[in-house]
């Protein structure tokens, strides 16, 4: 009706109260339209039914979605209030149990404190050794029985570190020996140094007359003794080195002794297994092997076969004879069977009524 002049008369009802309602939702429209965009609205050739409905979508949707933010705002808000709420309680019991703390703190201070004065000597001494063991241990809050375990454990420790260092110091002194013994050999064994010649055995006087061959018969003996007190200084066989070795060259001639008569036995089973066997070969050996498998695996299957007439006499007519008579009774119980189950197919079968 929006293209009806606000003057023209309306006579029917209808269209009087679809007029009315288009006006109110206009009405609506345009205070909603003020209320997003103040000082404007539609212009007058765009108040029609489509633009009426789109804008009333648009309203709604609108509306529906500053309802959902604000909702949601609300909650918002409670929620950081009833955050802020919990955090002054918590802020308040902390400092609370700070103030509970501080004062157990001061109250068990002043009761150590008279303890300890009231304390004898004794105790005194007693306290500082328990402190001092307590240090000791690194234990922060000790008792007597953690102690006394913490005790039992360094002395469990102590006395293995002295095992310990016990079979440390016997395997030294071991080792010790086995290096002097070793030293020993190696000295026994080492070979004698060449003997050193005298200056004066050659003619070093540099005059070039040679007398420096008539040297001195003293200086000499003792540079001979000398060096056969090095050579004797040197590595000595054992005295049973001799004997040892006689022993040694009379076995070898016994084995040697031995050979002829183990050639004359080795020809003698060459010849009679018809000559030299060669020694075999790894593929050889394998063809062998697998030709044996292949043997096996036939066994089995002829055994498998012979188990299948095991039972029957050895002698062929009576085998064939027992065995004629096995397919003799076959028939018959194949036989009885048909018969047995013709009768219960007649017997299940529903018979038609005669007319």
């Amino acid at each position: 009706m929006a293209h009806l002049p606000p003057s023209a008369a309306i006579f029917s009802p209808s269209v009087a109260r679809a007029a009315a309602s288009a006006a109110k939702d206009w009405s609506y429209v345009d205070s909603w339209l003020q209320r997003k965009f103040p000082g404007s609205s539609p212009p007058p050739f765009e108040r029609n039914a489509d633009t009426l409905r789109a804008l009333m979508a648009l309203a709604s949707a609108n509306e529906a979605a500053d309802e959902e933010r604000a909702l949601i705002a609300r909650l918002e808000a409670e929620t950081l209030d009833q955050l802020r709420a919990h955090e002054r309680q918590q802020q308040t019991q902390a400092e609370a149990n700070q103030s509970a703390a501080a004062t157990l703190q001061s109250a068990r201070e002043a009761i150590l404190t008279a303890l300890e004065a009231s304390l004898p000597r004794e105790g005194q001494t007693a306290l500082t050794a328990l402190a001092a063991l307590a240090l000791q241990t690194g234990d922060p809050l000790p008792s007597p029985s953690s102690l006394g375990a913490e005790l039992i454990s360094l002395s469990a420790s102590a006395a293995t570190l002295e095992q310990t260092i016990s079979r440390i110091r016997t395997l030294t002194a071991h080792i010790a020996r086995e290096a002097a013994a070793t030293s020993q050999l190696a000295a026994e064994l080492r070979p004698p140094s060449p003997g050193h010649h005298h200056p004066d055995d050659d003619d070093g006087d540099g005059d070039g007359n040679g007398d420096g061959d008539a040297a001195d018969p003293a200086a000499a003996t003792t540079t001979t003794g000398s060096t056969t007190a090095a050579r004797g200084a040197g590595y000595h066989p054992p005295p049973t080195l001799a004997l040892q070795n006689l022993a040694l060259q009379r076995q070898i001639k016994s084995l040697s002794s031995q050979i002829p008569a183990l050639r004359d036995k080795a020809a003698a089973l060459a010849r009679s297994q018809g000559g030299v066997a060669p020694s075999p070969s790894l593929a050889q050996v394998r063809e062998e092997e697998e030709a044996y498998l292949a043997l096996l695996s036939l066994k089995e299957e002829l055994d498998a076969q012979v188990r299948a007439f095991a039972g029957l006499p050895h002698d062929t007519e009576l085998a064939r004879r027992e065995l004629e008579g096995l397919r003799e009774e076959l028939r018959r119980l194949e036989a009885r069977r048909d018969e047995v189950f013709e009768g219960l197919v007649e017997r299940e079968t529903p018979r038609k009524p005669r007319r």
